[in-house]
């Protein structure tokens, strides 16, 4: 049976480029950094520091050839955003615009806590969520 989620995929232009995005600016972890294949591809994960359950593999588009490349491509700027939660949605929002990081919206209370909503290199959502107490809703 499936136990849980292990990796998810961020399709990018650059790998170098993304890689600093989300450690640099997002403040996220590089977790694994190999060659793999007899093309020598560069498989790049990063993650949260706290976080060792999920990796996000950041997939170059180089990777691919032809109509999957253009399908992939495609997708540049039009996948899921990922949700990651934080432990003061204010104080994060602040220091990751202060990296230079665009929101699309600032912090706002949430029937579930408190959210703010960034994008990527490409304009793929990044939502920072601080679960609160119903109290404090």
């Amino acid at each position: 049976m499936i136990e849980k989620l292990r990796l998810t995929t961020r399709i990018v232009e650059e790998q170098d480029a993304a890689l600093r995005f989300y450690t640099e600016k997002l403040g996220l972890e590089k977790k694994g950094d190999e060659t793999f294949g007899p093309e020598a591809r560069r498989w790049v994960t990063v993650a949260p520091k706290q976080d060792d359950t999920v990796e996000i593999v950041l997939e170059p588009l180089d990777w691919f050839e032809g109509e999957e490349a253009e399908r992939r491509g495609a997708m540049l700027g039009r996948q899921p955003a990922l949700a990651f939660t934080v432990d003061d949605c204010h104080a994060t929002y602040e220091t990751l615009r202060e990296r230079g990081v665009e929101f699309t919206s600032e912090p706002k209370t949430q029937p579930y806590g408190i959210e703010a909503v960034a994008t990527d290199l490409y304009g793929n959502g990044v939502v920072l969520v601080e679960h609160v107490s119903p109290e404090e809703t």
